[in-house]
C-alpha cells in the first residue's frame, strides 16, 4: 500500500490527484488502482477536469443539499461528515495498457469538506 499526501488550503475544495495516481502504476500493464480516503470529512470522486467552474458548482450545490448550520454534532462539521458519505471514500480506477482508464475530460479528485488540513489517500495497485 502507498500513501498520497495532500495538504488542503480551504474548508472545501477539490484537489486533482490524477498525476500522483498515475505515478503509482509503475510497470503494471493491466489492473486496478484502489484508492481509499481514511477521513470521515473528505471523499474521492472522478469528475470533469476541463472547466474549473464545475468544481465551484460541485461544492456550492453540495452545500445547498447539506448546509453547514443546524446539526446536533457539536464540532460544527456535521455537514462535512454527511457530504463525505454521499460522495464516498473509495474509488477504483482501472489500468489498461499501462494507463489509467479515464475519459477524455475525467480526473481523480480528493474532496475536502472540513479543511484546511493535512490529509492522505491510501492506494493499492493490483495487477491482473
Amino acid at each position: 500500500m502507498t500513501t498520497i499526501a495532500i495538504e488542503t488550503r480551504a474548508r472545501q475544495e477539490l484537489v486533482d490527484i490524477t498525476e500522483q495516481v498515475r505515478r503509482l502504476i509503475g510497470n503494471v500493464k493491466t489492473g486496478v488502482v484502489w484508492l481509499h480516503c481514511p477521513h470521515t470529512t473528505a471523499a474521492l470522486t472522478i469528475q470533469e477536469n476541463s472547466d474549473p467552474a464545475l468544481r465551484v458548482d460541485y461544492l456550492e450545490h453540495l452545500g445547498k443539499l447539506v448546509p453547514q448550520p443546524g446539526f446536533r454534532h457539536d464540532e460544527g462539521n456535521a455537514d462535512a461528515h454527511i457530504k463525505s458519505s454521499l460522495v464516498g471514500t473509495t474509488q477504483p480506477v482501472l489500468i489498461e495498457e499501462g494507463q489509467l482508464v479515464l475519459g477524455t475530460w475525467q480526473a481523480v479528485y480528493f474532496v475536502e469538506f472540513d479543511g484546511p488540513r493535512r490529509r492522505q489517500v491510501m492506494a493499492r495497485v493490483t495487477a491482473s
